[in-house]
């Protein structure tokens, strides 16, 4: 008999007589689950918020004991996929929690030198405890391996309206050495436009891997972004996260950084060159980003 129309056993109560095949196809509730899913794992009615730290070079190869010479606040609204960067000042003079005033990048130094382990959370806290949100996610990406990342992307090709970091205006390949000058340069500039170079970068490297010429190139940076990156996201928060990255990257982010005026440079008893941060300014725009 032809398999296809084999029939189920029959039931009092159970529709005799109706085929395997027809039957299977019936899985309504099952197939709104999987709808459902997948519709929260991209397009959640929940904000995520996550905090970009790249961290200085240790005093020992492959330990994280540094400062988060980089510091990008990370948003996505619900539902929609529109992601938003904010680039902290490394040198604005917040309270640390736990450890006084200082420089907001030292806050993850100072958790990892007295509780190893601990530096992300405490970078993500000296964030909730000035700026009044909640950060539930950390990437931390130590900058040797930076270099090693951009590599095995084959480069980044990145386009300058005008002349940056000793690079003229015009599209340029960079490798990860050249990648890694551009991001920190300060040469002839300062941290507001280090800030600003840092988010052209992220912009440019997602759109250079959307090319399905680079896609080849992923497994290679699969490995090298696990050797270089650790982060607190869980395994279900990625696929929105990605997907965020990448629909902005093409459409593009909403980027910001901080006014001038809403810091006032100061120099400290030490001699230490920092910025006060105005609160009238920031919290007004965070809280708006942030609504």
């Amino acid at each position: 008999m032809n398999q296809y129309y084999q029939y189920a056993p029959t039931h009092p109560h159970a529709g005799a007589g109706v085929p395997q095949r027809q039957r299977r196809r019936r899985h309504p509730v099952r197939n709104g689950f999987l709808i459902l899913l997948i519709f929260f794992a991209f397009f959640t009615p929940f904000r995520s918020t996550l905090l970009i730290i790249g961290i200085d070079r240790a005093p020992e190869e492959g330990s994280v004991l540094g400062r988060s010479d980089t510091m990008i606040l990370t948003t996505l609204p619900p539902v929609l996929p529109k992601m938003s960067l904010i680039s902290i000042p490394r040198d604005l003079w917040v309270s640390i929690p736990g450890y006084g005033e200082n420089r907001i990048n030292t806050a993850h130094y100072f958790a990892e030198l007295y509780q190893p382990g601990t530096g992300m959370q405490a970078a993500a806290g000296v964030i909730e405890a000035n700026f009044g949100i909640a950060v539930p996610y950390v990437i931390r990406l130590r900058f040797e391996g930076f270099r090693n990342i951009v590599d095995a992307m084959g480069g980044v090709t990145i386009h300058l309206p005008e002349p940056m970091s000793g690079l003229d205006a015009g599209t340029h390949t960079l490798d990860g050495a050249q990648a890694l000058a551009f991001v920190r340069d300060r040469a002839g500039s300062d941290d507001f436009w280090r800030q600003k170079r840092g988010q052209m970068f992220i912009t440019a490297a997602i759109q250079n891997m959307l090319n399905p010429v680079k896609w080849p190139r992923i497994p290679a940076v699969i490995t090298a972004t696990l050797q270089a990156v650790d982060s607190t996201i869980p395994f279900y928060a990625w696929p929105r996260l990605l997907y965020g990255a990448a629909f902005s990257a093409v459409f593009g982010f909403e980027s910001a950084t901080f006014d001038r005026n809403w810091v006032t440079p100061w120099v400290t008893d030490e001699g230490a060159q920092v910025l006060l941060p105005n609160w009238e300014f920031i919290n007004p725009f965070v809280k708006e980003m942030y609504k």
